[in-house]
């Protein structure tokens, strides 16, 4: 295994090629053209779809942090990987992933091109990507982060917060927000109110056949909906939540 020095491919174009995506049930040709001319994209590339890491952290954590990123100048955030369209498409479907655009390179064309097409035959995988992450300016490749060569999966350097210190290292990441209410409860639609009219964004966690009462109490040792969390804070009820925002601590 020979992988490029990221050295030798800052300041390069991307590859030139076609990727077969699948898009409303259609076929679709994307061209590099179409994804990066013109634009700052984020790409991040990864050995396949639903392997472990790549579920479970690394693109998770770029959908999470699309936002910010968009913020400080990105206007596209790409998930690449050797794998066909329709595997991509129900991986993404599968994921909490609305601001990543999956890109199919079934054939391996772009990643050859890019120098990190790798043999995983151990894992019964044929050839598959090399997991790496760059900002593309115009086409161009302006910064690339490599995961260090050796055995297994390294996941070190291409995840979504290395990115973003790289292109703004005082950007300001949001806590996550998640609130768990009761479908009817007054003080939770209040609850949801203060933080709409606030502009915060926050993942609400609805009473049903799991998310119970015994589990409220479990997680937050209250039985009264809902419980706003922050972070991994407990901030509270309806009550607590208006005045957490009062106080500006919402940011």
């Amino acid at each position: 295994m020979m992988l490029p020095n990221a050295e030798a491919l800052e300041g390069k174009p991307v590859p030139r090629v076609s990727f077969k995506a699948r898009l409303d049930d259609q076929w679709r040709d994307l061209s590099t053209d179409e994804l990066f001319s013109g634009k700052t994209v984020v790409v991040f590339s990864l050995p396949g779809a639903f392997t472990p890491t790549c579920s479970s952290t690394h693109l998770p954590r770029y959908n999470e942090l699309a936002p910010v990123l968009r913020k400080n100048g990105v206007d596209e955030i790409l998930c690449i990987s050797v794998n066909d369209a329709f595997v991509m498409n129900q991986w993404k479907a599968g994921q909490d992933a609305d601001n990543i655009t999956v890109i199919p390179d079934g054939n391996g064309e772009f990643t050859e091109g890019m120098g990190m097409l790798v043999d995983k035959r151990d894992l019964g995988f044929g050839k598959r990507s090399w997991r790496y992450s760059m900002l593309v300016r115009d086409g161009i490749i302006d910064k690339i982060f490599i995961e260090p060569e050796r055995e297994g999966d390294p996941f070190e350097v291409s995840d979504a917060d290395t990115m973003l210190r790289h292109i703004n290292p005082d950007a300001t990441v949001p806590e996550p927000i998640v609130m768990f209410t009761r479908p009817g409860c007054p003080h939770c639609a209040r609850a949801k109110k203060t933080l709409h009219d606030a502009g915060i964004h926050f993942t609400d966690i609805p009473e049903n056949e799991q998310i119970t009462t015994v589990v409220l109490r479990g997680v937050t040792g209250r039985l009264t909906w809902p419980q706003l969390f922050v972070g991994g804070k407990l901030i509270g009820g309806a009550d607590e939540v208006q005045a957490w925002v009062a106080s500006g601590q919402a940011g």
